[in-house]
């Protein structure tokens, strides 16, 4: 795989399929611009070298067509002052007028694509579509490892019709950090495994089964468990049909050795609001007519003390509804212990996308862990042990 800095861009146009999701308000600023941060080292090196860089990037999830809620076009003042130069911006990604611009595109430009998911070609990975975006550039660069487990069209298909194929500095990060956990973690290694859905996860609690010394379990997946064990867990979320696989992974975990440690009590409420009446129980211990969204103040003390010695750590996932201000204690609480295991134990943490990355962000914390990935399901995938489309495409 051709790395980044082993390439010379001088009077190339580089493609660049960069990850640039972002949230937007309704006044479309973005409110979180992490993976646009992240790839401003890659996008630099191009241009420092003397090429010019065209930028292609999906933004949600559009129904049939242009919508201007989704358009990237919001994006292009944040990015002219992130670069220091004007980027140009066309409002297709494949048409003339595309064309035009990245004909006339000068070193040390940068030129932003319109949404590639206007077209349903994107995610159907056809060639055609993938085709007409190769002729754009002379050299692809993929730095999208949010979507690297998506066959689409710019992030896999795309390879097939250009000769030249980079591996970004944010591709290549993600690969190097997820390799380093899970090939040569420094012990004790523990995982941390939150979020809604035992569903989610399962695949990933199975592969870790055989490389972690400590399993945290938190989230709204773990009432699963309790309720596996005959506890009462009220109107708590609940997959009933993965009762038997939660108690399944219980005993994988006690044949392997592994400390499995599981939530004892919980901060439930009688409604799905921040507003709503709180009060704190035992785990298994839940009125009926309540509801756990964060974990209690003696889970968090447990989580806390194997998280304090532990010399690796992998997050992936939120303890609570930590978008409620009122349910956002625990993950708070798991952040600050990861940031201080991280500066004062000397532990490497690996911070896995999505939800976790966000709470850690918003807890202003993501400097201060080892790193923070871009990608949630793609680094759950890469993970399990599944090959990425988009990681092959630049192998191939």
């Amino acid at each position: 795989m051709k790395t980044l800095d082993s390439y010379n861009f001088a009077g190339k146009k580089a493609l660049v399929r960069v990850d640039f999701n972002v949230p937007l308000n309704d006044r479309y600023e973005i409110t979180d611009d992490t993976r646009i941060k992240a790839t401003v080292p890659t996008i630099q090196k191009i241009l420092n070298d003397g090429g010019a860089a065209i930028l292609m990037s999906h933004l949600g999830r559009p129904k049939g067509g242009p919508d201007e809620k989704y358009s990237l076009r919001h994006l292009v003042t944040p990015l002219s002052v992130i670069f220091g130069r004007t980027v140009k911006f066309a409002d297709d990604c494949i048409g003339e007028g595309a064309a035009e611009l990245a004909a006339g595109l000068q070193p040390g430009e940068i030129l932003l694509l319109e949404n590639l998911r206007f077209y349903k070609q994107e995610e159907k990975g056809d060639e055609e579509f993938a085709q007409k975006l190769a002729r754009l550039g002379d050299v692809w660069v993929n730095d999208a490892f949010g979507t690297a487990h998506r066959p689409h069209a710019s992030t896999t298909i795309v390879g097939k019709f250009i000769a030249d194929k980079v591996c970004g500095y944010v591709m290549q990060a993600e690969l190097d950090n997820a390799q380093r956990v899970l090939e040569h973690p420094e012990r004790p290694f523990t995982a941390i495994m939150g979020g809604a859905k035992i569903s989610d996860k399962i695949l990933i609690i199975e592969k870790l089964l055989d490389k972690v010394d400590n399993l945290i379990i938190g989230g709204g997946m773990t009432y699963t468990f309790t309720k596996a064990n005959g506890g009462n867990i009220g109107k708590s979320l609940l997959e009933a049909d993965k009762q038997d696989l939660a108690l399944d992974l219980i005993e994988k975990a006690k044949a392997k050795g592994v400390n499995l440690v599981m939530p004892v009590d919980t901060v439930i409420a009688d409604g799905f609001s921040n507003d709503a009446q709180r009060q704190t129980v035992p785990n298994d211990q839940i009125p009926d007519d309540w509801q756990g969204l964060d974990i209690g103040p003696e889970t968090v003390k447990k989580f806390v003390e194997v998280v304090a010695t532990s010399k690796t750590i992998l997050w992936n996932g939120p303890m609570g509804v930590f978008e409620f201000p009122n349910f956002a204690t625990g993950t708070n609480a798991i952040a600050e212990a990861v940031v201080k295991a991280t500066e004062q134990n000397g532990a490497f943490s690996l911070i896995g996308g999505g939800d976790s990355a966000s709470a850690i962000n918003n807890a202003g914390y993501g400097d201060r862990v080892s790193y923070v990935s871009t990608g949630g399901g793609a680094l759950l995938e890469y993970m399990e042990g599944k090959t990425l489309p988009g990681v092959a495409a630049l192998e191939g």
